[in-house]
């Protein structure tokens, strides 16, 4: 391979990147154009920092997502673009970056993302492995990070009232259908007319749940990582508000639209925690959607919502709103209505949309108000 000079002032020997190699969507916000150069130097791992590898071995992960949402199958001795990150995923890994420079690395996740696997679920393979050939850097010899070129820069620093209605869905967990519930809202709103933008907050980088919105019909949507971030996890929670106050400012600022926003993982999640104790992410709630794996993984929630955040959901939706049974079983626990991505839409649309109703979102924030006053005038 190549060798090449890039600085004749700093003398930083690299290699160049040649062809055949996978692009993928945890480095959303580099262009193709800008991987170029390699370097391998003892530099400590950042989140975000781009490095340049091949397939050492196959495990639990079989096939890299591309920058534009394309699965490509990969082998040993496949080379791809990784990018450094954490990872918070009860079904697979917690995975964390290293905090030094290795010669192999996990990877976490299908988009890309690389670290070093902390605890893994028993049920499911060992990573794949990744060799290491260097870090991407540019013609100086800097180090690519995927924070330093974000996609989406809000012209609005203030928002502006009043906004879209926003729709927060939630739940007890990873694959608990949350994704399909946000997907269904997009469907049942927009086949009634409504502009809809959709978000994803949280999580770990991978497109396969904004584009499902969009196939719903969000016409813009976006996450994490057209900020630049390849995960939240581990982020401090004024860097989770940033994220949330961006896409807020960029896809929310037309009241007549709605804004479908999906936060990973459960409830009890740190991340997913922290956004829901926020006054600034609560007071942006037109519509609160729980999603279960089952009814009584749904009542646990139901109680976990009002006792630690104080919130009462609108709808209760994923995986136990595809059985009979567990509907009925949540009927005997609570009146909050149940709907299945499929076959309600109508229904569905109707709990969105309505505005003679207030919610229960609305009622809570409303009597909490009303006590406050009552324990000032005391």
């Amino acid at each position: 391979m190549t060798i090449s000079t890039i600085s004749p002032t700093n003398k930083i020997t690299t290699k160049k990147i040649g062809r055949g190699f996978i692009f993928p969507s945890a480095a959303l916000t580099i262009k193709p154009s800008q991987i170029k150069y390699y370097r391998l130097f003892d530099k400590p791992p950042q989140a975000g920092d781009l490095i340049y590898g091949i397939i050492d071995c196959i495990g639990q992960h079989s096939s890299l997502e591309n920058a534009s949402g394309r699965i490509h199958m990969i082998h040993d001795g496949t080379k791809a673009i990784f990018v450094f990150g954490n990872r918070y995923a009860p079904d697979f890994y917690e995975g964390l970056v290293p905090s030094e420079m290795t010669d192999e690395v996990n990877l976490l996740a299908r988009s890309g993302v690389v670290g070093v696997v902390k605890t893994k679920n028993s049920m499911i393979k060992d990573p794949t492995k990744v060799k290491i050939l260097g870090y991407v850097c540019d013609e100086k010899g800097d180090v690519l990070n995927t924070r330093d070129f974000p996609l989406i820069k809000p012209r609005n620093t203030i928002k502006k009232e009043p906004r879209s209605r926003m729709i927060l869905v939630c739940g007890t967990s990873m694959n608990s259908g949350k994704s399909m519930a946000a997907a269904a809202c997009c469907w049942a709103l927009t086949t009634i007319g409504y502009n809809v933008r959709a978000s994803k907050v949280t999580g770990t980088a991978s497109l396969k749940d904004i584009l499902l919105m969009n196939d719903a019909g969000a016409s813009r949507y976006a996450d994490f990582t057209y900020l630049g971030y390849p995960s939240t996890y581990l982020l401090t929670k004024q860097e989770l508000l940033s994220i949330f106050n961006q896409l807020d400012l960029k896809y929310a600022n037309n009241p007549k639209n709605f804004w479908v926003v999906e936060l990973a993982d459960g409830v009890i999640q740190r991340e997913t925690a922290m956004l829901l104790s926020s006054p600034e992410v609560v007071s942006r709630i037109h519509r609160l959607i729980f999603c279960a794996n089952d009814a009584f993984g749904a009542i646990g929630g139901l109680r976990t919502l009002k006792e630690k955040f104080n919130l009462i959901p609108d709808a209760i939706s994923g995986i136990c709103s595809s059985s009979p049974l567990h509907t009925r079983e949540l009927s005997e626990f609570t009146n909050i209505p149940v709907f299945n991505s499929t076959p309600y839409i109508s229904r569905l649309a109707d709990i969105l949309v309505n505005t003679c109703k207030p919610s229960s979102q609305a009622i809570t924030r409303a009597l909490s108000l009303k006590c406050n006053k009552k324990k000032t005038t005391v």
